[in-house]
């Protein structure tokens, strides 16, 4: 995939503007709070609607403005596609179209546009808490599958629902009400993630391995219902996600909210050098945290290669300013080979542009403003 054209209207600090992109990809180049990442984020909102900052769509809406208003033109597996998404303050409303056609509902676009995106923050993956890692693995798989984002969709209403007699101490007929719904929806959002584990941990494996030097890590699934990872099909999944909801019930009394499935979900990196199974997440290194999130996203790119049947547009937000000489090295070395599509990457500066080298058009931002 590739995006020939990007029109920009009322996004962040960005002025407004028509950009035409090379095939090979960009460079952006400009000192920091100049605009670079907010590039990179409009550019990714038109895969998943959403700010991969977290920011509410009011707060991408540029001072004095009152909307916002995004529109690619994009070139995947030789058809031609024009996507636009709009939103604006008040009334409060956001459309997108997909060819000149208003979208009802944004789960039959989202993915239209297929990107990965590198930040420093992405150490985050791993250093932080575990919603950040089901969210990951969340959007990776609702981007490769629309069964699995349906899936998602009835679990998470089934279970605020569930949650919402848990709290108001209804009868336990108002609660388990919901249980058939929770157990099919949370069986197939547990299995297609083991399923995803099972495919991709060795190519994490061989990722860290080339970014780190040589060194080896583990990719682990912990689903919170016991021996989830060894069923064979979601079907098979949801009498042990019943038996394990039935066992759960003393606990869901005294907290008061639903404490197995897929939102209790892990996951998990190991060392599996010489320290044995020391666990990244807690006991890693910064530089081990890096790289662990450097493979996640590497797994990221090939997971949309292999289900999407896509060649992603690599977005790099100033990926090597985090990482030592040896680190950056392997990891052009590895991008090098495994990412030949479309590139658009940022850098504070001209000599820190190193991916590509000379291939990619140079253009410069300021305040905001994009020029060649």
């Amino acid at each position: 995939m590739r995006i020939i054209e990007f029109d920009l209207h009322g996004f962040r600090n960005l002025r407004d503007a028509r950009l035409s992109f090379p095939d090979d990809g960009v460079a952006l180049v400009g000192r920091n709070a100049q605009g670079k990442t907010n590039l990179l984020e409009a550019i990714h909102y038109l895969e998943t609607f959403r700010s991969f900052r977290g920011s509410r769509d009011e707060d991408l809406v540029r001072f004095g403005s009152d909307h916002f208003r995004l529109e690619a033109v994009l070139e995947g597996n030789g058809k031609i596609s024009r996507l636009t998404a709009a939103f604006q303050r008040r009334p409060k409303e956001k459309r997108v179209t997909l060819n000149g056609d208003a979208v009802s509902r944004l789960g039959d676009v989202i993915g239209s546009a297929a990107t990965v995106l590198f930040t420093p923050e992405d150490i985050g993956l791993v250093r932080d808490g575990p919603a950040g890692r089901r969210r990951f693995l969340d959007v990776l798989l609702a981007l490769s599958s629309p069964d699995y984002l349906r899936a998602l969709q009835t679990f998470r209403h089934a279970l605020s629902q569930r949650n919402a007699a848990l709290r108001s101490r209804a009868d336990g007929s108002a609660v388990s009400a919901w249980n058939p719904t929770l157990l099919r929806a949370g069986a197939e959002v547990s299995w297609s993630r083991a399923v995803w584990v099972r495919a991709f941990a060795p190519v994490f494996g061989e990722r860290y391995a080339e970014v780190s030097g040589g060194e080896a890590a583990l990719l682990s699934y912990q689903p919170s219902v016991t021996d989830a990872f060894e069923a064979v099909a979601a079907e098979d999944l949801v009498e042990r996600y019943r038996a394990a909801l039935a066992a759960s019930r003393e606990q869901e009394a005294s907290r008061l909210t639903t404490v197995v499935g897929p939102h209790r979900d892990e996951l998990a990196f190991f060392d599996a050098g010489r320290d044995g199974r020391r666990d990244l997440r807690a006991y890693g290194s910064g530089g081990e945290q890096r790289t662990v999130a450097l493979a996640l996203r590497l797994v990221e790119l090939e997971t949309a290669r292999d289900r999407r049947g896509l060649e992603p547009i690599l977005l790099l937000d100033d990926v090597f300013a985090e990482l030592d000489e040896n680190r950056s090295e392997r990891v052009l070395e590895v991008l090098d080979r495994v990412a030949p599509g479309q590139v658009i990457l940022t850098a504070p500066k001209e000599s820190d542009v190193r991916f590509r080298g000379q291939r990619l058009t140079r253009w410069a931002i300021e305040d905001g403003a994009i020029g060649s």
